[in-house]
Formats: structure tokens, C-alpha cells, sequence
């Protein structure tokens, strides 16, 4: 043991400063709070997005666009992600629960069946809605489709 090497024992030094507890402390009269208005008073709190009374960003940008509060969205799942667990746990019929189970979609989700990829297994997809270029790839495949 040297100088250097020198260390109080665990526990002994505390790390944060308390504030307000008297001159004495380094941190008392005002506690770090500055002088006058809101901020130091207690029971302050900024709203999100507060500018100092200045007009908020989200004020001064002007609105454009349209939101369509009766929107529909749907979780697309293509077919070559099908393709891959009809193979891989060698299912003939996929619907919600499964694809829940897979985490491929939450229970609050709708499902579209995407067009992408190639589907070659014989299977049963129930789901929300289909493309067009879906539906025929799993009819051809000699498959059936059921909308819930």
C-alpha cells in the first residue's frame, strides 16, 4: 500500500450534494433555483413543448394535410414470410392465433396477405384481407382463402 493507491472505505463518501440545507453546505440560499419567477417556486412544472411564453413550434408551423380518423390499417405479411412457416413447421392451415404465435402480428392487429414471394405449399389462410395477386398465388397453389 502507497500513497497512490489510497481510497476512502466503501460507503463513506456520498456523491450527490443536498441541497437546501444551509449556507454551509455550498448549496443553500437560493438551492441552485436561481432568483424570482416561476421556476423558482415551488410546485413548477413546464409544460411539454413550454418556449418561455414565446409562441411554441407546434403553434407556429402552419397545419396541412388530412387525417382520415376512420382509416383501416392493416399489418401486411407476404407470402414468401408464408411460405416460410408453412415449411418450417409444416402447418396446412394458417390463421391469426398462428401468426400471433410466430410474433408476426399482435392481438390487436389486422392482417393483409401480401402478394411478394411464391407460395408452392397447399395450404388455408384465414386472415382480414387479401391482394389480388395473393388470392390467385394460393389458389394456384391449391390452397383456399377465408376472410374473417
Amino acid at each position: 500500500m502507497n500513497l497512490s493507491n489510497l481510497k476512502p472505505a466503501a460507503g463513506s463518501v456520498k456523491t450527490k450534494k443536498r441541497i437546501g440545507r444551509g449556507q454551509g453546505s455550498g448549496r443553500g440560499g437560493t438551492s441552485t433555483r436561481g432568483h424570482k419567477g416561476a421556476g423558482s417556486r415551488s410546485g413548477n412544472s413546464r409544460k411539454i413543448g413550454f418556449e418561455g411564453g414565446q409562441m411554441p413550434l407546434q403553434r407556429r408551423v402552419p397545419k396541412f394535410g388530412f387525417k382520415n380518423l376512420n382509416r383501416v390499417e392493416y399489418v401486411g405479411v407476404n407470402l414468401d414470410v408464408l411460405q416460410g412457416i408453412v415449411e418450417k413447421f409444416n402447418l396446412t392451415a394458417v390463421d391469426f392465433d398462428t401468426l400471433k404465435e410466430h410474433g408476426l402480428v399482435s392481438k390487436n392487429d389486422l392482417i393483409k396477405i401480401l402478394g411478394r414471394g411464391e407460395l408452392t405449399a397447399k395450404v388455408e389462410v384465414k386472415a382480414h384481407a387479401f391482394s389480388a395477386s395473393a388470392q390467385k398465388a394460393i389458389e394456384a397453389a391449391g390452397g383456399s382463402i377465408v376472410k374473417l
